[in-house]
């Protein structure tokens, strides 16, 4: 396993699932850039109640950083060239909104 933290933009929006045993869990796609300007996917499932909220409250497009269990990946585009790939177990989730309300609720204390 590797403990990671990755910074991108949210590709889609986030879906919330239910497991076959009930579990419920959130997925996602976010779209990270490399250091030579390409982007990478990273396919993120969330468990906990509190990754789960923070996933659904952002829309397509918003600015999201995720840290957790990272799997590299690779697969094969149509033309057979191989893309790599991330996998993220998210165990925590830093947004621009997540942000302001963590704030507002130290200044409510």
């Amino acid at each position: 396993m590797i403990d990671a933290l990755i910074a991108g933009r949210l590709y889609g929006v986030a879906e919330e699932r239910t497991g076959q045993a009930g579990s419920v869990y959130v997925t996602c796609k976010v779209k990270a850039m490399t250091d030579d300007g390409d982007t990478l996917i990273c396919n993120v499932i969330g468990f906990n109640d509190a990754v789960r909220s923070a996933l659904l409250a952002l829309g397509d497009g918003e600015s999201i950083s995720i840290s957790g269990a990272l799997t590299p990946k690779v697969w094969t585009d149509k033309q057979g060239k191989a893309r790599p790939a991330i996998d993220l177990i998210a165990h925590a989730v830093l947004s621009a909104p997540h942000a302001q309300r963590t704030a507002d609720e130290r200044r409510a204390d």
